[in-house]
């Protein structure tokens, strides 16, 4: 029905108007997306092949992707656990304020990474309100790894809580009464009968916190003090290597981080795509 109706409405717009909105979006992609991509592509390939894998393979690279991928990881766990846990309690229970707790959930996309970065100096640094506390248990947060950690977990936490709720919310409870019923336990419940029902949300939710925590920028550059081979990751890498002037380098880690957004964006696609397609088989 719904396809009828968009056929219908398609099929009443002027021809002209079509092929103008079809134009000016090949347009937009072209110059915001394609060229991009293809002159970073084609500048890391410049030098030859044995440049671009000198340039990845370098120390200092490997240990900047090392670092992204270890934050990746944990923001990815991280907000998992939290997404799972926020919708379903969110999705599921009435209480005075839950309008208030769901609006915190975009706390992340409403402020500045740089002032994410800036609150955990603040609490954390060596001035801030931990941090003689800190510093008298020889912990190190801000400057060092676990610094980078929480502050890409941090802004990446809202995305599979925020992709899960609606599907929460929406969730019929009457399966999970009939399996509780049934004799299985919560955990059975949860891994046979909500995880299912939930799994492409879960899915494009955790695609989406992979791919803005490999690109994070802001924050960790605040906490992270640039030390190089330490605290740097690859965005962090790739602007200090440019700013060296050693484009081939820097151009070589970017086609890299370009490739996995690409991949993040075929994979967002794919689960979309199944997603509609169990959406209709329902």
């Amino acid at each position: 029905m719904a396809d009828a109706v968009r056929r219908s409405q398609r099929a009443s717009e002027p021809l002209f108007l079509q092929r103008a909105l079809v134009a000016l979006t090949l347009l937009f992609l072209g110059l915001f997306l394609v060229v991009p991509l293809g002159f970073i592509f084609a500048s890391a390939l410049a030098q030859g092949r044995q440049v671009l894998v000198a340039s990845l393979t370098h120390p200092d690279a490997w240990r900047a992707i090392s670092l992204s991928l270890q934050a990746t990881a944990f923001s990815v766990i991280s907000a998992t656990v939290f997404g799972l846990a926020a919708a379903w309690f969110l999705g599921r229970t009435r209480f005075p304020g839950r309008d208030l707790w769901i609006a915190i959930l975009d706390l992340p996309f409403a402020i500045s990474p740089v002032v994410a970065g800036l609150m955990f100096i603040l609490i954390f640094g060596a001035s801030g309100l931990f941090g003689p506390w800190l510093d008298r248990h020889d912990l190190m947060l801000v400057f060092a790894k676990p610094g980078i950690l929480m502050v890409t977990a941090f802004v990446t936490f809202p995305f599979v809580a925020r992709e899960l709720l609606p599907l929460v919310e929406t969730l019929s409870p009457e399966t999970e009464e009939a399996a509780h019923l049934l004799g299985a336990s919560s955990f059975q419940t949860l891994w046979r009968v909500t995880l299912p029902s939930i799994k492409w949300g879960l899915f494009h939710g955790v695609v989406l916190c992979a791919s803005r925590a490999m690109g994070e920028f802001g924050a960790v550059s605040v906490v992270s003090g640039h030390i190089r081979g330490l605290t740097m990751t690859l965005p962090l890498h790739i602007e200090a290597v440019y700013n060296e002037y050693q484009f081939s380098a820097a151009f070589a880690c970017a086609s890299l981080l370009s490739l996995l957004a690409l991949v993040s964006l075929a994979l967002k696609a794919f689960i979309g795509w199944r997603a509609r397609q169990a959406r209709e088989e329902a």
